[in-house]
């Protein structure tokens, strides 16, 4: 039971990202899903692999989110030419005082957006595994520390496969959500229409940048506010059958165990209950309900679940075999 002094704080902070919400939907128009998943992510403390074709504000979204929060923001345009150095730093020689210096590279910025993150080699992408899981960078002999909040928002284009490298599922494993976005509606596009027009008045001047809604302590706050959030026992049983359910999928039928060639890995349970716990704080709630475990499992599932050659030859996709375990894993 919290006291008087920690209810306040809560709803403080919940109204900070109600706000923070607002802001984003006002700059990335038709693309709901993936504002709220940038905030589960942030209040989870975890990672996004974005999916969607080009022009539909993947960038925008996450430099708005830095933007919002004062966060130091970095992009880094994934090449086939790319080097692992080209992410983490290196040792230069500074002849002056005949040593070799470390010169950070770009992951040690909070936010970082690898663009195009399919497009560079393994090497490259490996590069990422140490950052993403441990939160440090490992050059030579020496290891350093990435700042504590640290976020990485990859993005992948799901049209343009030529000369590009499927994600290894390692790697893939290191990313707490996958998100796959689609076109805006009538409405949304119509007010993106109207929104470049008014920008396009102004002569191409720069607007003026955003107003911090949340300093970095308070996103601290909020995470630890946010996984202190009620999971009843039952439920938590629950979300627990639904990623054991994608190992063993067996015992719900022979089209399931066709369709699965590999389940998901603890990481998915744990990824299943802070998101669970992150969309019930969003929501203004301090416990977890059966639909806050059904709005983010898609997004914890999807990478994580890997099909059979039999479901790729029937066009079955990822989202069609969890829709279908949540019909089967029974409600508690």
């Amino acid at each position: 039971m919290m006291d008087m002094p920690e209810t306040a704080a809560r709803d403080r902070l919940q109204q900070a990202f109600a706000a923070l919400r607002a802001s984003l939907q006002e700059a990335v128009i038709g693309q709901p899903k993936l504002v709220d998943c940038l905030l589960v992510a942030l209040l989870a403390d975890g990672h996004l692999l974005v999916e969607g074709a080009p022009g539909l504000a993947k960038t925008t979204a996450v430099k708005a989110l830095a933007a919002r929060i004062a966060a130091d923001f970095h992009r880094v345009q994934f090449t086939p030419d790319l080097l692992p150095a080209d992410l983490t730093g290196t040792d230069v020689f500074r002849p002056q005082t005949g040593s070799f210096e470390f010169e950070r590279g770009p992951l040690f910025h909070n936010i970082v957006l690898a663009d195009e993150i399919n497009r560079a080699p393994a090497k490259v992408q490996s590069a990422l595994l140490e950052a993403m899981a441990e939160r440090q960078i490992t050059v030579g002999r020496n290891t350093w520390p990435l700042p504590e909040l640290f976020m990485v928002m990859a993005t992948q284009n799901p049209i343009e496969q030529e000369g590009t490298f499927a994600l290894p599922e390692a790697q893939l494993d290191r990313f707490l959500l996958h998100v796959t976005i689609g076109y805006p509606d009538a409405a949304a596009e119509l007010a993106i229409l109207r929104l470049a027009r008014e920008q396009a008045r102004h002569d191409g001047s720069q607007a003026a940048a955003p107003a911090a809604l949340l300093s970095k302590s308070d996103v601290f706050a909020a995470r630890a506010t946010a996984m202190a959030v009620h999971l009843a026992p039952a439920l938590e049983e629950y979300l627990t059958q639904i990623v054991l359910a994608t190992r063993d999928a067996g015992q719900y039928g022979p089209e399931l165990k066709r369709w699965i060639a590999w389940g998901a890995s603890p990481r998915a349970t744990i990824a299943l209950d802070r998101c669970a716990r992150a969309e019930a704080w969003l929501a203004g709630r301090d416990y977890v309900l059966p639909e806050d475990v059904h709005a983010i499992v898609h997004e914890v599932l999807r990478h994580r679940v890997l099909l059979s050659y039999e479901a790729e030859a029937e066009g079955v996709h990822a989202d069609q075999v969890i829709a279908r375990l949540l019909d089967l894993v029974p409600l508690p």
